[in-house]
């Protein structure tokens, strides 16, 4: 992640990598002794969390609770100028 990505594609990888992370937890519900599985859920969650993190810092919070306090003014994203990453068009 040495170059900052565009708030689109990085919103992309996060919705990519969340998908992945349910479907390897539904997975390890079934099969909870399978190692691999176990890391690779462990690398794709620890990967998505750092993502929504970079996200958080630079475009604001996912949800209404978020990732973290903002240092300001906390509904400083709640602006008209910026939307939700579902009202994206």
């Amino acid at each position: 992640m040495d170059n900052v990505l565009n708030k689109q594609e990085l919103l992309r990888q996060i919705q990519e990598l969340g998908f992945v992370a349910l479907e390897l937890n539904l997975f390890l519900d079934t099969h909870p002794d399978d190692e691999a599985a176990l890391n690779d859920f462990c690398y794709i969650t620890n990967n998505l969390n750092q993502l929504k993190q970079l996200y958080c810092q630079n475009f604001g919070p996912l949800t209404n609770f978020g990732n973290s306090m903002l240092s300001k003014n906390t509904w400083t994203w709640a602006s008209e100028d910026d939307k939700w990453p579902w009202e994206n068009k």
